[in-house]
């Protein structure tokens, strides 16, 4: 759904803007689109249900409430402010996946080299058969009925109007339930389940009604529903996966009738509410009620069946009855069932993008929860493609007739506090400024390293992995909400005759070379610039455990792991590398020996430094 020209004017005019299409505006025109669509495309009682002050989504298939999902992108916000609740915060995608990649996981190798099966059994497969052969590679095989089906499967009954329809279906329920044969009412909405039960009311037949608001009562409801005289109205979930048990004197009457006041779009919703009735050999009865209005009439056979009453000129409550219609009615489910067959599959050809995304951010995640040592990774990789790609944002170009070492040399002391001058860089061309800096970088990588351990053996490792994951996180969840974005627009590349998979397959490979990019760059500024400070409870407790574990009294601090909230990392991911230190005490670091060199004047700038500090001249003494 989309506003006309008149309503972005009207949109304009009330927000003072003047063009609502500005990049500025991009967040008003997001909730101007979920605004439209939660109120003409979601509709209360079929889409969601208002329980307890909150707006709760209902399941399409099951008629059950989804506790705890909420639509993302501000429409769950719109549909809150259009019912006039509280509106709540938007929750933010931490992980997304398609059902169909979810359930291709079984057959993929585990971290134990065993392979997964992946089989499921269900009633109403047949009807999907096509999908699950070309999705998952699984062949249906249809098992026969343990006792042979005595069900009888009536032809539909189409009135021309909705409320012919229903006035036929409360006549039906109220002769039968005089009989005392139970009934089974099957409805595709909230709303409809409640319309019914009013009609069935003010005609005195007594009922019980199972829709989302009921759903709490669900076994309760079933378990009487095969009983002398019930008459039950659901939706969709008219107690799925039971048997609606019948006893002698049930069976005498016909068994359980099963009426639907709907088709519902897909055949197999319509196959397990008829396989409520006839189970394990019993008698039973069903029969589908519809309108030419029904939805799935008045798309794919609405006219034809107008036509043919004007023509026979069959009164509103006289309804038509023929194979060759339920035939057409079926015909119709199998287009739609099609359709939503080339949806699904359309999502999961968008989602193999993803796909392949998820599968490297989550292989990089599991190598730092399994406590992998990531320091060869950073230091002979991220940190050199850090360096490489600072340097080419100031490489010289037909533009500028000079380099701009001067903003060079201040971009990489942001990055790692470089020991590197201005003067030392002129002459050289791009390859050797890369080396340079570089080498340079990978001392200070050292030094940090040597820094931290002082304070803990390992304490470089445990910093590795706490940014990696935080970094990680943070921007994954970041790139997922851009490519949503991107996903929904990426059609409109159609009108420029650009494929859009083709379109959103190469904007989501740049993204996420950016991505990586962004996290590489971003890990290594923080372990350069992370502040790491004591717990000073934990530090304190150390401290008198060390004094009374120790018989000379002298102090042994150990830093706390950073896995716990002990570990600070500074705002904005800079700052300045500190470590405190518990109480009065220090840090007793052995120095390594004096490196001598006889011909101090002729010193290199990358040799070690002649005091025995264990750092190069150029960041020692020669800085």
């Amino acid at each position: 759904i989309a506003p006309t020209e008149e309503g972005i004017e009207k949109v304009e005019r009330a927000a003072g803007v003047d063009n609502l299409y500005h990049a500025t505006n991009v967040q008003l025109v997001n909730h101007l689109i979920q605004a439209l669509k939660a109120e003409a495309l979601y509709k209360r009682d079929v889409d969601y249900v208002v329980e307890d002050g909150e707006v709760k989504i209902v399941d399409e298939f099951t008629g059950r409430i989804m506790e705890g999902r909420r639509w993302s992108e501000g429409l769950h916000q719109a549909v809150e402010a259009k019912e006039g609740v509280s509106i709540q915060e938007e929750h933010q995608t931490l992980a997304t996946i398609t059902l169909q990649n979810y359930f291709r996981l079984y057959t993929a190798e585990g971290p134990d080299g065993s392979i997964g099966k992946l089989a499921g059994m269900t009633g109403t497969a047949k009807t999907e058969e096509k999908e699950f052969v070309e999705i998952y590679g699984l062949e249906v095989v249809e098992i026969p009925t343990n006792v042979a089906v005595a069900r009888d499967d009536k032809n539909d009954l189409i009135f021309k109007t909705t409320e012919a329809k229903f006035n036929a279906v409360a006549a039906d329920i109220k002769e039968r339930n005089a009989t005392g044969q139970p009934i089974l009412v099957g409805t595709i909405a909230v709303e409809t389940s409640e319309y019914l039960s009013a009609l069935l009311t003010r005609q005195g037949v007594k009922h019980n009604v199972l829709n989302a608001k009921e759903h709490a009562r669900e076994a309760e409801i079933i378990k009487d529903a095969g009983q002398v005289g019930a008459v039950t109205i659901a939706t969709n979930m008219a107690g799925r996966g039971v048997d609606i048990k019948i006893d002698d004197q049930v069976r005498e009457l016909g068994g359980l009738y099963v009426l639907g006041t709907e088709r519902h779009e897909a055949r197999r919703i319509d196959n397990q509410l008829r396989g409520r009735s006839g189970r394990q050999g019993d008698p039973g009865e069903t029969r589908f009620y519809l309108s030419g209005t029904d939805d799935l009439v008045r798309l794919f056979a609405g006219d034809r069946i107008h036509n043919i009453m004007d023509r026979f000129k069959l009164p509103e409550d006289q309804p038509m009855e023929a194979g060759i219609l339920s035939r057409q009615i079926e015909n119709a489910q199998k287009k739609v069932e099609e359709q939503n067959f080339v949806s699904r599959k359309n999502v999961l050809k968008y989602d193999d993008v993803m796909n392949s995304q998820r599968q490297v951010i989550y292989a990089q995640r599991r190598q730092v929860l399994e406590g992998a040592d990531l320091s060869e990774e950073i230091r002979e990789q991220w940190l050199p493609d850090a360096i490489a790609s600072v340097v080419e944002e100031f490489t010289m170009d037909e533009a500028r007739d000079e380099w701009d070492i001067g903003g060079l040399v201040a971009a990489m002391d942001a990055l790692y506090g470089t020991g590197v001058t201005a003067e030392e860089l002129h002459g050289l061309d791009q390859d050797a400024i890369i080396k340079e800096f570089t080498d340079d970088a990978l001392d200070a990588y050292k030094e940090r390293e040597e820094e931290l351990d002082n304070v803990q053996p390992g304490l470089m490792r445990d910093l590795e992995r706490y940014i990696v994951l935080q970094v990680v996180d943070l921007r994954w969840r970041e790139h997922l909400e851009n490519m949503d974005y991107l996903r929904e627009g990426i059609h409109l590349r159609g009108m420029a005759q650009k494929d859009p998979l083709v379109e959103y397959r190469n904007e989501g490979h740049a993204m996420f070379f950016d991505l990586n990019r962004a996290i590489r760059d971003e890990v290594v500024t923080l372990i350069f610039h992370a502040q790491i400070e004591a717990d000073p409870n934990a530090a304190a407790a150390e401290l008198q455990q060390s004094t009374n574990g120790s018989g000379n009294g002298s102090l042994t601090y150990e830093h706390q792991s950073l896995a716990g909230a002990d570990a600070i990392l500074a705002a904005g991911g800079t700052g300045t590398a500190t470590a405190a230190m518990a109480g009065g005490g220090g840090v007793s670091t052995s120095q390594p020996r004096p490196v001598v060199n006889s011909e101090l004047d002729n010193i290199g700038r990358n040799d070690p430094c002649w005091c025995g500090s264990g750092k190069k001249y150029k960041k020692c003494h020669g800085a």
